[in-house]
């Protein structure tokens, strides 16, 4: 519980003034209008919240100089470490995705733990610096953004295609980067904004921004230009390769779904499940629905609000996981890298499915949930 018992908290997701009560140890406060979690209460949550970020962050440095994986294959063997493996593809001109894959599953990562641990330690020491304020702005800014967990299951599903080719070693730095994905997780199930926020500003946070109805107008209209951009991008995403395989001097182009038909194909049914869900039906279904839920508050429909919230909800948590296939591209790349033998490279289609993937995840930032309980006459 924070440090000064709460009063009134407006719910960011649908504008409701809520009046929180003491809550005890692993108690939960929702906003009885639209069922968002306000607050969780932990014993000792500031303390754990400290040290799984520092372990968190000792497990990540320590992921870094060691052999992460080896891979043999006709008689060749090459070997890599994180930041080797954002060499390599840096190598075979895709510099994008080696930006975005350090940024995504090492920078981030890393600077939201430099975030809890810096909110935690000023916490525990009793000071409310003006640093502080924007640096929990900026975690919670990066969170959307840290996919350290998501790089972890690509490199696992990466492994399972691996070893149909090839043998692969595991190395140290693979077991310090499960470390540091497992710590990172307790801690964000340990960190919660409206706490620090109840702190920072003494039990009494400000309200989220006011809406009027050119705001409500602007953000439909932008939701709208990027689900039209993101559905657009997805062709191309879907219809061009998204890695190629040399096989003896022999490329084979490989498309998400002719991967996915290939994997089913080979026996490995869990492998082949996980990139059609992540990889095809979720961005199909996100797109769908942030198009069904903006169409809603555009019309103005009053029925069904905590059905709508409760997609909304449910599409700004899986959208992020489509990057799975991004991520196992990067890996193959990285490296299955034995020549005319056997090479992988990145496709035209990676950057594309990349944009897919961004851009829905800033259309359900742009979508503005509390529309769904306001129609543009209360706004007015």
């Amino acid at each position: 519980m924070p440090d000064n018992t709460p009063t009134t908290v407006i719910c960011a997701q649908c504008q409701h003034s809520v009046q929180l009560p003491e809550l005890a140890h692993r108690q939960r406060a929702l906003c009885p209008r639209c069922g968002h979690t306000l607050l969780v209460a932990r014993r000792r949550q500031t303390e754990k919240l400290l040290a799984l970020s520092i372990s968190a962050l000792v497990f990540l440095f320590l992921s870094l100089p060691f052999n992460f994986l080896s891979f043999r294959a006709s008689g060749q063997q090459h070997s890599i470490d994180l930041p080797g493996g954002l060499n390599v593809l840096i190598a075979h001109d895709a510099l994008s995705l080696a930006i975005i894959t350090g940024i995504a599953t090492l920078i981030l990562p890393g600077l939201v733990l430099l975030g809890f641990s810096m909110l935690s330690i000023a916490r525990l020491g009793g000071t409310r610096p003006p640093a502080v304020f924007r640096i929990r702005r900026l975690v919670d800014a990066m969170l959307p953004w840290s996919m350290a967990e998501i790089f972890l299951v690509g490199t696992l599903v990466s492994l399972i295609k691996i070893t149909e080719m090839a043998d692969v070693a595991i190395g140290l730095s693979f077991y310090a980067f499960i470390g540091f994905s497992v710590c990172m997780t307790a801690a964000l199930v340990h960190y919660n904004s409206n706490d620090f926020a109840l702190w920072l500003h003494r039990g009494s946070p400000p309200p989220p921004p006011d809406m009027d109805s050119q705001a409500a107008s602007w953000s439909i209209q932008r939701t709208w230009a990027l689900l039209i951009t993101a559905a657009l991008l997805y062709i191309p995403a879907n219809m061009l390769p998204i890695m190629q395989t040399e096989l003896f001097g022999r490329i084979e182009p490989n498309t998400i779904i002719g991967g996915v038909i290939r994997l089913w194909d080979a026996g490995s049914y869990p492998v082949a499940l996980i990139i059609l869900i992540a990889s095809v039906i979720v961005p199909v279904a996100k797109i769908a629905m942030l198009g069904w839920l903006n169409y809603t508050v555009q019309a103005q429909h009053q029925r069904s609000k905590r059905l709508r919230m409760r997609y909304y909800r449910i599409t700004e948590y899986i959208g992020r996981w489509s990057m799975i296939d991004v991520f196992v591209v990067a890996v193959l790349v990285a490296l299955i890298q034995s020549g005319n033998s056997l090479s992988v490279y990145p496709g035209q289609a990676a950057l594309a499915f990349c944009a897919v993937v961004f851009i829905t995840m800033i259309a359900a930032m742009t979508f503005d949930s509390r529309l769904i309980w306001f129609n543009r006459k209360q706004l007015s």
